[in-house]
């Protein structure tokens, strides 16, 4: 028997685009769990290896953090890699508005508009980082050099110690 289809999202059709290799990896979230630790164990994947997307803004500017779904972003860190004063989380119900995804499906890739994106440091010694596809229950793992470039993002420090 076959693996069910997947429907390619906007952020695999970029990286289908951009000739980025990938691997997808699905899950089923019927138990509402879609917070990364219990994403990384569904996919059978290390959570050090497993990123969350996180959408901040200043004012009408937005701003993309990348960091492992076990940490949590350093505000003064992130707002200083952004090169902003300050920073706030942008509101959940701005979320779709502002990327085109939803909460738990939000990828770093193929958002409706690109905004300055930064992926935390540490992930540069890592062979290969898992993101969201962009649809709740999908991931995609890649290169994290392949994210920066898909994402024309830069790498930063951004967790807190």
């Amino acid at each position: 028997m076959s693996a069910p289809k997947i429907h390619k999202t906007n952020a695999m059709r970029k990286l289908d685009d951009l000739d980025i290799p990938y691997d997808i990896f699905s899950y089923d979230n019927e138990d509402g769990q879609i917070h990364g630790s219990a994403v990384a164990e569904k996919v059978g994947l290390n959570p050090e290896t497993v990123y969350k997307t996180l959408v901040a803004h200043a004012g009408n500017n937005g701003f993309v953090f990348v960091i492992p779904v076990a940490h949590e972003l350093d505000m003064k860190k992130a707002a200083r890699a952004a090169n902003e004063k300050k920073i706030e989380m942008l509101p959940l119900k701005e979320l779709q508005k502002w990327t085109g995804y939803v909460r738990g499906g939000c990828s770093p890739i193929g958002m409706k508009k690109p905004f300055p994106t930064f992926i935390e440091e540490t992930a540069q010694t890592l062979e290969q980082i898992a993101v969201s596809a962009g649809k709740i229950g999908l991931q995609v793992r890649l290169d994290p050099q392949a994210l920066a470039q898909a994402t024309d993002a830069r790498f930063a420090p951004l967790i807190k110690d």
